[in-house]
């Protein structure tokens, strides 16, 4: 495959998902007790936004550099917002963690973490950054297969699964991995990111989840254009398999900010599905 997220890092989709992840994960962690956290497709965690991928797409300036210069943004973006400028120390916007730096930095004393990724460069970065960690592993192997290995009997795991979308099983497989993990745990959660490009893809991916894992969905749309043209990445859209209380309305701050500050003619949906 050839997709390499160090062109797309910091874009409006990294905001969205990553500003949900630490709401989601704060919320988890109010519990005391241990949290396993599984990423299935963890790119290779830390981002140089001067480098030659990200100025070739310029979106992490039309996303994150928006963000940190915004005076309006809601408070749900407050926690991504502080791990940016703790990597930026002298001012600007060059560095931006992916969700492994976040996850690791997230965890407590007795939670764990899972880092997969499959290409052998990225892991390698990978696993540099996350050396000595206590809790973390990280490993160069298919993330949906060793999610389900990963997944205990008994409890709390949450996976974090965002492929790149390259290839034309990425979205049946999403659902197999739950409906397995959910047979190993049935408390197992989740958390997915997926691309909107046309309304029929992602309505048959949730009618397929719905039909394949017996949890409540949380949806969360952020449109950054009408849905007109499906070979574009109009939008994207988070779905929460079984979720804590209290993230609609974070979800809703969120998708509706980079929607309305950072799209063009789009809108935000937030909304529960009852399998």
């Amino acid at each position: 495959m050839n997709y390499r997220h160090a062109f797309h890092a910091g874009n409006f989709a990294d905001l969205v998902k990553h500003a949900a992840l630490l709401q989601l994960l704060a919320r988890l962690q109010a519990d005391a007790a241990p949290l396993a956290v599984v990423d299935t497709h963890a790119g290779r965690g830390l981002y140089d936004l001067a480098g030659a991928e990200a100025r070739k797409s310029g979106e992490a300036e039309a996303g994150i550099v928006r963000l940190a210069a915004a005076k309006d943004a809601p408070g749900s973006f407050a926690p991504l917002t502080a791990a940016v400028e703790a990597l930026n120390t002298g001012g600007g916007v060059r560095r931006y963690p992916g969700s492994p730096l976040l996850i690791a930095d997230a965890l407590r004393p007795g939670d764990s973490y899972l880092a997969c990724e499959l290409r052998a460069e990225e892991h390698g970065a990978l696993k540099t950054l996350l050396k000595d960690r206590p809790g973390v592993r990280t490993a160069c192997t298919d993330g949906y297969g060793a999610a389900v290995e990963a997944t205990p009997e008994a409890g709390r795991i949450l996976l974090v699964i965002d492929p790149p979308f390259e290839r034309p099983d990425d979205y049946p497989r999403i659902v197999e991995t739950l409906r397995a993990a959910r047979r190993r745990n049935g408390a197992a959660q989740a958390l997915i990111w997926l691309p909107l490009k046309d309304l029929e893809t992602f309505d048959a991916f949730l009618r397929d989840l719905e039909d394949e894992v017996a949890a409540p969905l949380l949806v969360a749309e952020a449109r950054m254009r009408p849905l007109s043209d499906p070979m574009k990445m109009n939008g994207c859209a988070l779905v929460l398999l079984d979720p804590p209380a209290g993230l609609a309305p974070v979800l809703e701050a969120i998708c509706g900010w980079t929607a309305g500050a950072l799209g063009e003619g789009g809108g935000a949906r937030v909304y529960t599905l009852m399998s």
